[in-house]
């Protein structure tokens, strides 16, 4: 367990590496207990994640300097924030899953993914196919739409099958999220550097499906080794509408079991028009071609909306009225689970924003703009990846990074190219308790906090780190 002596330590040494003052050493500090005593109370004492979150972000706020009022009111607002960011994206995409599950939609697709491709191979195509296909979707919609995929298909590949699929999805969400346009991490990168968008989209296309291939395969080692541990870090809780299609197909008399069933093209119908009509508008609007009515169609809301419609009617025709209204019901039950711990997440986040650690890096770049190639590669990576770390926004850091980048690149003997590309390496590392995302992950994965740090944290600084060698590989060439 971390000491004071050994918290302290880690201040001084980031401090050695970033110039600190007397003020920001502490809200650093104060900022790395906080982080800590989240995890630990979770972890180690197994208090309730939404207990421990609204600790953690109170002693920080209060800590760092906000006031007690100042503090209160950013927990509200960051609440409300991520509510009116993710809310009814989470609530439809909740209840799409579970209405697809109750149609059998997502067993038969993964049945027909197995066949064609493999146990072995499945998370590889999963995680490139939301890295290279899908970068154009809001992380959170791809989560809420993966996971029930991921989750149905983890029985295949074994007792650690969920270790394997959950960090297949955060290495195929998170990894295309910062280098394959036209991901939102990626086109702010590229704006803000003036990095042409057709060469990031060439250069960071390679580069992501290179780094979500090797991410999976080391991962995939290291949980067939021991690293993954379904007893403490899997919830063993299934959702209840999978509970009833599962009670209902092993002749539990929950459920009279299914006779009809939609084509499977059609069953799936709402998980990809949503896509289709999302993907659309952020192309359409990458090339300047959108339009009011585009970018309406396209809004993923709007989007997810027209696939939920699309569920819901499916399953009352295929299913029932009965089934669907029960399926419908116990997804508003999982949904008020994880919009509570969600929003408590983003709460923390607002905390942690409004002490404005981005300034602490200002200066950093500016005082080794001349040094060497490789050393500027490394220093846009590391000032990304503390921001991220200290904010928990892979698009607020990689944003700010590029912000505090853009006015000294013209004086570097580097290609933008590479620094973007660094940027977002850095800006994907170690995704942790700080992020909205990380809740929403463990609730929508059912994994422990545990297994969230393993699949997700673990995962998103190893494909950092992977990326990482990657870019400097790359560096001579440009």
């Amino acid at each position: 367990m971390p000491t004071t002596a050994s918290i302290a330590k880690l201040v001084e040494l980031t401090a050695s590496v970033i110039p600190l003052d007397e003020e920001h050493q502490l809200v650093v500090l104060h900022a790395i207990i906080a982080i800590l005593a989240i995890v630990l109370l979770i972890i180690l004492l197994k208090v309730d994640p939404v207990i421990s979150l609204v600790v953690g972000t109170m002693y920080f706020g209060i800590a760092a300097g906000l006031g007690l009022e100042k503090t209160l009111a950013t927990i509200v607002d960051g609440f409300g924030s991520i509510m009116a960011e993710v809310g009814l994206l989470i609530g439809f995409g909740v209840l799409i899953g579970a209405l697809l599950f109750n149609m059998g939609a997502l067993q038969r697709f993964v049945e027909l993914l197995l066949r064609l491709l493999g146990a072995r191979k499945l998370p590889y195509a999963l995680a490139a196919a939301l890295t290279a296909v899908f970068p154009s979707i809001y992380v959170d919609v791809q989560l809420v739409l993966a996971s029930p995929l991921a989750r149905s298909a983890a029985p295949a590949l074994g007792r650690r099958g969920l270790g394997i699929m959950a960090g297949s999805v955060t290495a195929g969400i998170l990894v295309g999220y910062v280098f394959v346009v036209p991901g939102l991490g990626t086109i702010s990168i590229a704006g803000l550097l003036d990095i042409p968008l057709a060469q990031m989209l060439g250069i960071g296309l390679v580069v992501g499906i290179v780094t979500v291939l090797l991410t999976v395969f080391v991962y995939s080692l290291l949980v067939k080794r021991g690293f993954w541990n379904p007893e403490t870090d899997e919830t063993g809780i299934v959702p209840e509408a999978e509970q009833n299609q599962s009670s209902s197909t092993n002749g539990g008399g929950t459920t009279a079991v299914q006779t009809r069933q939609p084509h499977l093209a059609l069953a799936l119908s709402p998980v990809y028009v949503p896509l289709i009509f999302i993907a659309s508008g952020a192309i359409l609007n990458a090339f300047n071609s959108g339009s009011a009515f585009t970018d309406f169609l396209g809004d993923p809301v709007f989007a997810l909306f027209v696939g939920l419609v699309i569920a819901y009617v499916l399953s009352q025709f295929f299913s029932g009225r009965k089934a669907t209204n029960s399926t419908m019901e116990d997804g508003f039950s999982t949904t008020g689970q994880i919009l509570l711990i969600t929003g408590v997440g983003g709460s923390l986040g607002e905390v942690i924003s409004a002490t404005n650690l981005a300034d602490v890096l200002g200066g950093l770049f500016s005082a080794n703009s001349a040094a060497p190639v490789i050393v500027s590669v490394l220093i846009a990576w590391l000032i990304a990846a503390v921001l991220h770390l200290a904010i928990g926004s892979i698009s607020v850091a990689a944003i700010a990074a590029s912000g505090i980048i853009g006015p000294v690149l013209a004086q570097l003997d580097v290609n933008p190219i590479i620094i973007g590309l660094a940027i977002g390496s850095g800006a994907l590392f170690a995704l942790q308790v700080n992020s909205n995302f990380f809740w929403m992950f463990q609730t929508m994965m059912q994994v422990t906090t545990k297994g969230a740090l393993k699949a997700l944290t673990f995962v998103t600084a190893l494909a950092s780190v992977i990326s990482l060698l990657i870019v400097c590989l790359l560096t001579p060439f440009f």
